[in-house]
């Protein structure tokens, strides 16, 4: 087994490592305190970015991110554009959740496009900024019981209904909507949509003031009789029960390592810097002892470098799962779980581990806490996660396992 990160990424790593050191970080803490305001900041560092993948073929930013990579007949090793995206997100992320979910055209409806649009729709929506919007009011976790509609009207769709907790959903160029053609005909009906910003019928209803990733925009978006063409529709426009919900799957496959990524990225900054907090205050943090030997604060930081190890490596074979066209539902998810959990115990125990330093906003420490839950919530719940690995393993569908 090869653990090594490939080394024609390492130049993208130290330079993902430098944004989020020089630009991040800095503006970190004003972001947080002012909610809603755009991070400008942002805008020159997204063409910089967009220049750097010019030189990547088809790994840009746009909708061609995060596709499913070579062919499955294919036997030949890869790591493309989900590693890549990956671990750039972990370096990201550990200068500031919120940030990286605010760079332009790096949205997650990209990849929501990537897993199912036709090489026309790619070509179309190249270097567009897109974010997903799936969530309901009445349907959050089960993405199944969507209720928006989109009905057939000519050459057009017709959407009605009200999407929530839409990340980046005021800012972005473009909104992918996840609608069904036919309530009575269950999951296997429901599709997705790109809907350009401006579009009539189209309203950002509000902006949600949140716990964390305050740099980034929470949108709830209403769509009252929105006309789209029906060449908007991506992938396949039949109703097929066999395939059922297989294009949102699909996305959330690509999508879940990305989170887990993001994870393992909040993760590291905070044992990183409550590692610096503990030695300057004397505590030998070295592991030449065995842990009953060690004060407990040194016991519990080594514990939870060891989970975010494991989370770490979960992650990096998803992506690379992904990469090399292999199913990889269950290891998505397994990152995910494990990811979203570990990432909010460790920023928890952090601060608990530096007291007043880690309680105070003097230290980045007590904002990571907050920026970490979401990262176990959005992207599926650790239930959610939880629920489709037991049903990977046992070979169960949904209906016979819920």
């Amino acid at each position: 087994m090869q653990l090594e990160i490939p080394r024609h990424f390492q130049p993208m790593v130290n330079q993902a490592r430098q944004v989020a050191s020089s630009i991040f970080r800095p503006i970190s803490r004003y972001y947080d305190a002012h909610e809603h305001k755009q991070p400008k900041e942002l805008d020159m560092l997204a063409s910089i970015l967009d220049g750097m993948n010019d030189g990547l073929g088809d790994t840009g930013a746009g909708a061609g991110r995060m596709s499913r990579g070579a062919n499955k007949d294919d036997t030949t090793v890869r790591n493309g554009n989900n590693m890549r995206t990956t671990l750039g997100l972990m370096e990201l992320c550990w200068g500031d959740v919120g940030l990286a979910l605010s760079l332009p055209r790096q949205g997650l409806g990209n990849a929501a496009i990537a897993a199912v649009a036709n090489d026309e729709q790619l070509e179309k929506l190249n270097g567009c900024w897109a974010a997903m919007a799936i969530t309901e009011p009445g349907a959050g976790s089960d993405s199944a019981s969507i209720r928006t509609t989109a009905t057939a009207d000519g050459d057009e769709y017709v959407i009605n209904g009200e999407k929530i907790y839409v990340t980046a959903g005021d800012r972005a160029d473009v909104i992918v909507v996840w609608a069904t053609l036919d309530r009575s005909r269950g999951k296997a009906a429901i599709k997705s949509f790109y809907v350009k910003k401006g579009t009539p019928g189209m309203t950002v209803e509000r902006l949600e003031k949140k716990l964390g990733i305050k740099a980034s925009d929470t949108a709830a978006i209403r769509f009252d009789n929105c006309r789209v063409p029906k060449e908007n529709m991506l992938g396949d426009p039949d109703i097929k029960a066999d395939k059922g919900f297989a294009g949102a799957m699909q996305t959330f496959d690509n999508t879940r390592p990305l989170v887990a990524g993001m994870a393992v990225g909040l993760g590291q900054a905070a044992l990183e810097r409550t590692r610096e907090l503990l030695s300057e205050a004397g505590v030998d943090l070295s592991h030449q002892y065995q842990s009953w030997l060690q004060p407990a604060a040194v016991k519990e930081l080594h514990l939870l470098e060891a989970e975010l190890e494991a989370a770490r490596l979960l992650t990096i074979k998803a992506a690379w799962m992904a990469d090399n066209s292999q199913p990889n539902s269950r290891e998505a998810s397994m990152a995910k779980a494990k990811a979203g959990r570990v990432c909010t115990r460790i920023t928890l125990s952090c601060v608990s581990l530096c007291s007043s330093l880690g309680y105070g906003e003097k230290e980045l420490l007590e904002k990571w806490a907050r920026d970490a839950k979401i990262l176990d919530i959005f992207e599926g719940t650790q239930q959610i996660q939880l629920l489709i690995i037991a049903r990977r393993l046992l070979n169960k569908s949904s209906s016979e396992l819920r």
